[in-house]
Formats: C-alpha cells, sequence, structure tokens
C-alpha cells in the first residue's frame, strides 16, 4: 500500500504541471466602494491540491452490493457538502484515497467552477496515463495535453466583474433531504430497444440513446410522484458548449463551458403521450442548443448577473 500511494501521488504531481490551475485556490478582489467582485484562480499563494489517505474496515462486496449506496460512501470524497466558493480556502482538486479490506477507493472531489464532466475525465485520464507510463520513460508527455487560454465571447473579459461588494449577496447553503440513493443499471441491449422504440414511435432516427433513456426516467418519475394533471415538470439535461460553438473550442479546451437545456410538459401531457413523444421534445431541446443560443444566454447574463444556487425554484423546476 506504501509503494501504491507514493506512486498515485507522484504520478498526481506530475499531472498537476500540467493541469496546474487545479493546484491553485479561488481569490477574489473587491470594491467595498462599488458593486465589483471578481473571482479568479490563484495559483501562487496556494497550498496545493490534496491527498489523502483513509481506511475503512469494508470490502468491496459491502459497497457495490447492497441494493441503496451505502451513506458511508459520502465520507470516501473529502469534499462532500461543499460549494465551489468555498474554494477559496479549500482545495480545488481533493483525492482520498481509501483504503478497504480487499481494495482501494479512489475518490476525487474537484471545483465545479473550473470543470464539467468532459475536462474532470480529461485530467482523471491524463493521471491514469502518467501513473501507467511512470518509472517506463525519464519524461512523460501527455497524449492530449490540457489547452488552459481562456474563452470569453467577443467584447467580453478577461476580467468580469459581479456586482456584489460580499459573497453572502450571493452565496446560500442549502442542506438537502437525506435520501436513499441507488443506482440502476441498463444493459446495452435495453438501451438499443428502448432508443429503437422511441424512434419508431415518433417516427424518426434522430433521438439518441440518452434521449430516449432520459425520456423513460422523466415519465417514471413523474408517475411515481402522481401529480396533478395539470403540474408543470420538466427534465433538464447538461450540455457542453464546446462543439456547439462556431468555431468549436478545441477538444482539449480545460474548462467549464456547460449549460443545460430542458423539455417542459405537463404530467398529463407527459403520460398520456408515449416515450418517443417525450424524448422528442428532450431531442428538440438540445437540437436548439446552438452557437446563437449560447451566445444570446451569455449576452443575457452579462446585462444581468445572477448566480445559481442549489434549492432556488428555477434551479429546482
Amino acid at each position: 500500500m506504501a509503494t501504491l500511494l507514493d506512486r498515485l501521488k507522484d504520478s498526481l504531481a506530475l499531472t498537476l504541471d500540467h493541469f496546474y490551475p487545479l493546484a491553485g485556490r479561488l481569490a477574489t478582489k473587491k470594491e467595498d466602494s462599488s458593486p465589483s467582485y471578481v473571482v479568479f484562480v490563484d495559483c501562487n499563494n496556494s497550498p496545493g491540491a490534496k491527498f489523502i489517505h483513509a481506511a475503512a474496515y469494508m470490502t468491496l462486496s459491502d459497497i457495490v452490493s447492497p441494493i441503496y449506496v451505502p451513506q458511508v460512501i459520502q465520507s470516501f470524497f473529502d469534499h462532500d457538502r461543499v460549494i465551489n466558493h468555498d474554494g477559496r480556502t479549500l482545495s480545488l482538486l481533493s483525492i482520498q484515497i481509501t483504503e478497504l479490506v480487499d481494495g482501494i477507493f479512489i475518490g476525487c472531489s474537484i471545483n465545479h467552477s473550473m470543470v464539467y464532466g468532459t475536462s474532470f475525465w480529461h485530467f482523471f485520464n491524463a493521471w491514469s496515463e502518467v501513473f501507467t507510463a511512470q518509472g517506463k520513460n525519464s519524461s512523460i508527455t501527455l497524449s492530449r495535453p490540457p489547452i488552459l487560454k481562456r474563452w470569453f465571447p467577443d467584447g467580453c473579459g478577461p476580467i468580469i466583474n459581479l456586482p456584489f461588494t460580499h459573497h453572502d449577496e450571493f452565496i446560500s447553503r442549502y442542506e438537502a433531504p437525506v435520501l436513499r440513493e441507488r443506482i440502476f443499471h441498463f444493459s446495452s441491449e435495453s438501451i438499443a430497444k428502448l432508443k429503437a422504440k422511441a424512434n419508431a414511435q415518433c417516427n424518426s432516427n434522430k433521438i439518441s440513446s440518452f434521449q430516449a433513456l432520459s425520456a423513460l426516467v422523466w415519465r417514471s418519475i413523474t408517475r411515481a410522484r402522481c401529480f396533478p394533471h395539470e403540474q408543470v415538470t420538466s427534465c433538464r439535461l447538461a450540455t457542453g458548449n464546446r462543439p456547439r460553438l462556431d468555431p468549436p473550442l478545441p477538444e482539449n479546451y480545460f474548462g467549464n463551458s456547460i449549460q443545460t437545456v430542458r423539455g417542459i410538459a405537463t404530467a398529463g401531457e407527459l403520460l398520456e403521450h408515449d416515450l418517443g413523444w417525450a424524448a422528442w421534445l428532450l431531442h428538440q431541446a438540445v437540437v436548439g442548443h446552438t452557437d446563437k443560443a449560447v451566445r444570446g444566454w451569455l449576452e443575457s447574463w452579462f446585462q444581468s448577473h445572477f448566480i445559481y444556487q442549489l434549492g432556488t425554484p428555477q434551479f429546482i423546476l
């Protein structure tokens, strides 16, 4: 275990040479005399990323076998319940290696203001690449080095002033209710059947596997909640902007370029129509998220700044 921990730690350090913003901290610059609040990444005044070794008297089966995810799993992630702005005092990246009886659990906590799914896996796969190559080569060259230059819409950046004087004006803590978590697995065969069914029902071949599956989950949850017929429901999908911009952002662009799109329908409409109808709503939401839509949203945001907060009606809907 000591040898493994040293290799993981050394390879992480080498990977952070390329993804160095993750070793920084968030810093703020503000003016009390006028509403002006700037948040930036400070890589000079930072103790770096965090690496933790923990132990739990549990087996892999204790984690993956139960129907519901054991609540102890939350403790395998160092920054559970932390919000992005806490990156002023907490690490932007924290790796916790929890030693189990018959294996290890790698819990990665990363600040969402820095990355989203695509860039997270870019970093994680690069770390895996460095770990594998470690000791084989005197110098390691990443197959996909990150592009760290920031992208801004025309006429904006590189500094964006938020119209606040203190973070209490836009930060709130949201404590979600304690719920039981369950992970559902769908075979490739069942996904293929679901996709074919959705496309057949709306006479199309454009609905993706993910859109068909999301429609199934949306309808199932709505049915289980027994909403009134006129209750408005929505299914929100996280959507990457990089391939939708014109010109598109490079594949190796490292950062957070994401928005959400959603399909909207009343509970009655959703359940009275078939799977294909719901999937087509989601498909339309996705294809409608074009370069024009992205830039239009950004322009409106610059005209009226707002910060997403968990628990607010516009986030939950």
